[in-house]
């Protein structure tokens, strides 16, 4: 038999999960973005040649920022599972 205690505690690690489920949507977030800028990079590059050195570094700049957003969505998982 269980005593009421440990079916809170099971009720809040099965809410953690949950949680820590929702929150890795923003992964899902973060690759599409990432292959948004590299797809726009590799048409640019088709339309004008002459760009290439440009639209590179000015979407490993986008990369970096999208996958900075998709890192502190992964913090947050981890901050739900093994903080609270």
């Amino acid at each position: 038999m269980t005593t009421r205690g440990s079916k809170n505690h099971t009720m809040l690690e099965g809410a953690k999960l949950i949680g820590a489920g929702l929150a890795t949507i923003s992964l899902i977030g973060g690759a599409l973005g990432a292959g948004m800028i590299f797809s726009a990079l590799i048409n640019g590059t088709s339309r004008n040649p002459s760009l290439k050195g440009e639209l590179f570094s000015m979407s490993i700049l986008a990369f970096s920022l999208v996958e900075a957003i998709s890192l502190f969505g992964l913090m947050i998982v981890f901050l739900i599972l093994f903080a609270f």
